[in-house]
C-alpha cells in the first residue's frame, strides 16, 4: 500500500511567504515556521561512492541522478534488496514487467565471459498483510493469512512461467513481525523518533540533518513520519533486508513510483537504526507499464491490469521477455498488441537465423559460397558491443539492434544456390547459432525451448510431417521429365533439354500453393534448387526441408 506520509501534520500558508508546521509531542503541540521559499532550492546531499570491486559496469544511480561506476563492497558479490508484490489479487504484467527487467538485468550480471560474473544475492520481500488484504479477505470471507498465501503462490508460478529466477530468498512480513518492533524500538533509542499520547510513534526527519531527502529534492522541507499508529508501514520492510545484509546494502530496486515517499522513508530509518551515513549505494528504479493509450501505470488498485494467465493464452514467455528487451528498464512503456507483434517478429527473425542456420550446418541447404572471414570478424565486433551496451546501464535495446545485425549479415550469405561453387564453412555458422542462442538465454529467451512452439503437441507434428512427404512424394512425380532435343544454332549439333512432362505442370503449381497457403499459418517449407539430375530419390531427400513453428521438424 501507499505509505502514509506526516511530513507536517497541520500546515497553513502565509502571506508573508512562510509556512506555519504543527506537531504533536508528548501530547503538547509544538509549532515551528518553515520558508514556503526553500521548496524550490536545492540541498545538496553528497553521495559516498563505494570503495571496493568495480565491476566494469555503469548504472543509472537514483541517488545522484546519474551513471555511476558500480562497485561492490566484496569482490563479484551484491547485495540486492528489491521490493515484491502485495499479495492480495492476482499478479499482472505490471508485476511481470518490473519482475523481468530485474530478472534480465541480474542475469547479465551473473553471467560469466564476456559478461561480469557476479554472485547476486538477491532478497525479494512479499507484503502479506495489508489493509487491503485485510478487506479483500473480509470480501471473500477468508482468512487474511490464506489470502495471502494464496496469491504468493500465484505469483511465484507465473514468474516460473515466464522464466524469472526467483531471488535467493522470499521474505514475508509476517514472519518479521517481532523484528520489526525490535527495529521501531531501536530507532527510539537512537532518539530518532517520538511518541504521542495516542501511542502514534513518529520518525522526526530533523534529527538526521539534511539527509532526508536523498532519493528526491525536498528543498529543505522538514518534519516527521508514521513509524507506528497501530498498523504495519510498508516503509518499515526495509529492516527484512537489514536482518539479511547488515548496514551495508549495494543495490536496491523498485518502480519509480515507490522512491517517494517509501524507499526515500526506508533510507532514513535504515540509516537511523544502523547509525550509518548511507545505507543503500545504488538505488535503480524502472519505468511504468501502460496500457496503450492510458497515462495511468498498469496497477490492481486501478484494474486496468492484464493477468499473466490471460497473457500467456496469447503470447509466450519468450515473446514477453523480448518485448521487455526492446525498452530501456528506466523507460516507461505501452502495452499493445502492436508492441507485442514487434516482439513477436523479432523473435521469429531470431529463431528462422537459428533454424537455417542449423540446417546449413547438417548439410540440408545448399548456399552460395561463404565469406568466413568477414563472418568470424562481425561476430567477434557484435560480442564486443554487446558487452559496452550492457556495461552501460544494461542498454538492452541496443544490444539487441547489435545481434539483429549479425543475423541479418548471416542471413544475407545463406542464401539458396542452384549448386555449390565453394568449400562450404559449417564452424562459423555453428559460432554465430552459439553465441545467439547464449546471449538470448542470458536475457530470459530460450530458442529451444520446445514449449514455446504454438500447437506443438506431438499429434500434430506428425501430422505436418505426413503432410509434407505427401507433397515430396507429389513434387517428386511431377518432375519426373522427358528428353527433348534441339538444335545449337552456332555448331548445329543436338542439344539434349530436360522438361517436366506437360500435363505433370499443374501438380508443381499446387505443391508451390500449398507451400504458399501454409507459411501464413507457421508452417515454413523451404525449397533446394538443385541439378535437375538427381535421380527421384536424391530429389525426395533434398528438395525440401521443414521450418515448423520455429522448430524444426
Amino acid at each position: 500500500m501507499r505509505l502514509p506520509l506526516a511530513l507536517i501534520t497541520n500546515v497553513r500558508l502565509l502571506n508573508s511567504g512562510f509556512r506555519i508546521g504543527h506537531r504533536i509531542h508528548n501530547g503538547v503541540t509544538k509549532t515551528s515556521l518553515l520558508s514556503s521559499c526553500n521548496i524550490c532550492s536545492r540541498v545538496e546531499r553528497k553521495w559516498i561512492k563505494p570503495v571496493g570491486f568495480d565491476t566494469g559496469v555503469k548504472t543509472y544511480n537514483s541517488l545522484t541522478k546519474q551513471k555511476e561506476p558500480l562497485v561492490l563492497a566484496q569482490e563479484r558479490i551484491a547485495t540486492w534488496y528489491s521490493c515484491g508484490p502485495t499479495v492480495y489479487d492476482h499478479a499482472h504484467l505490471g508485476h511481470a514487467w518490473y519482475v523481468s527487467l530485474l530478472d534480465q538485468v541480474q542475469n547479465v550480471e551473473r553471467r560469466s565471459y564476456p559478461y561480469f560474473e557476479i554472485n547476486v544475492i538477491h532478497v525479494m520481500v512479499i507484503t502479506d498483510i495489508d489493509d487491503k488484504i485485510i478487506q479483500r479477505s473480509l470480501e471473500q470471507n477468508i482468512s487474511p493469512t490464506v489470502l495471502a498465501r494464496m496469491h504468493e503462490e500465484e505469483f511465484k508460478r507465473d514468474m516460473q512461467a515466464l522464466r524469472v529466477l526467483p531471488p535467493a530468498v522470499y521474505m514475508r512480513v509476517t514472519d518479521n513481525i517481532p523484528q520489526i518492533v525490535a527495529f521501531v524500538e531501536r530507532i527510539i533509542g537512537n532518539g530518532h523518533v517520538y511518541v504521542t499520547s495516542q501511542g502514534n510513534v513518529y520518525f522526526d526527519t530533523q534529527s538526521i540533518g539534511d539527509r532526508y531527502g536523498k532519493l528526491v529534492n525536498l528543498g529543505g522541507i522538514v518534519g516527521e513520519i508514521i513509524l507506528c499508529n497501530g498498523n504495519i508501514h510498508k516503509h518499515l520492510f526495509a529492516l527484512v533486508c537489514s536482518s539479511v545484509f547488515g548496514s551495508q546494502l549495494d543495490i536496491h530496486s523498485g518502480g519509480i513510483d515507490l522512491a517517494f515517499p517509501h524507499h526515500e522513508n526506508e533510507i532514513a530509518q535504515s540509516e537511523a537504526y544502523h547509525q550509518c551515513e548511507q545505507w543503500g549505494n545504488y538505488f535503480l528504479h524502472s519505468g511504468h507499464l501502460h496500457l496503450k493509450g492510458s497515462v495511468e501505470k498498469m496497477s490492481k488498485s486501478l484494474k486496468n491490469y492484464v493477468t499473466i494467465k490471460d497473457f500467456l493464452e496469447s503470447y509466450t514467455a519468450n515473446e514477453f521477455r523480448l518485448f521487455c528487451l526492446l525498452t530501456r528498464y528506466r523507460s516507461a512503456i505501452d502495452y499493445s498488441d502492436a508492441s507485442m507483434n514487434e516482439a513477436r517478429s523479432t523473435l521469429s527473425t531470431i529463431s528462422a537465423f537459428c533454424h537455417t542456420a542449423q540446417a546449413y550446418m547438417q548439410g540440408h541447404l545448399q548456399c552460395q559460397p561463404i565469406e568466413e572471414g568477414i563472418l568470424w570478424e562481425r561476430l567477434s565486433a557484435t560480442q564486443s558491443s554487446v558487452r559496452k551496451a550492457l556495461a552501460d546501464d544494461f542498454d538492452t535495446p541496443k544490444a539487441v539492434n547489435v545481434i539483429m545485425s549479425l543475423i541479418h549479415h548471416g542471413n544475407c550469405q545463406l542464401q539458396p544456390a542452384t549448386k555449390n561453387n565453394g568449400p562450404r564453412c559449417p564452424a562459423v555458422f555453428g559460432a554465430m547459432l552459439s553465441y545467439v542462442r547464449e546471449i538470448m538465454a542470458v536475457f530470459g529467451v530460450d530458442l529451444l525451448d520446445r514449449k514455446e512452439v504454438h500447437d506443438s503437441s506431438g499429434v500434430l507434428n506428425n501430422v505436418v510431417e505426413e503432410l509434407v512427404h505427401f507433397r515430396s512424394k507429389v513434387r517428386k512425380f511431377a518432375l519426373s521429365v522427358e528428353d527433348q532435343a534441339s538444335q545449337n544454332p552456332q555448331t548445329g549439333s543436338e542439344i539434349q533439354k530436360r522438361h517436366p512432362q506437360p500435363d505433370r505442370v499443374p501438380l508443381l503449381k499446387v505443391c508451390d500453393a500449398l507451400r504458399n497457403n501454409l507459411a501464413p499459418l507457421g508452417v515454413h517449407i523451404k525449397v533446394r534448387f538443385l541439378p535437375i539430375r538427381l535421380s527421384a530419390a536424391e530429389l525426395l531427400k533434398e528438395n525440401s526441408w521443414l521450418l515448423y513453428k520455429h522448430g524444426t521438424l
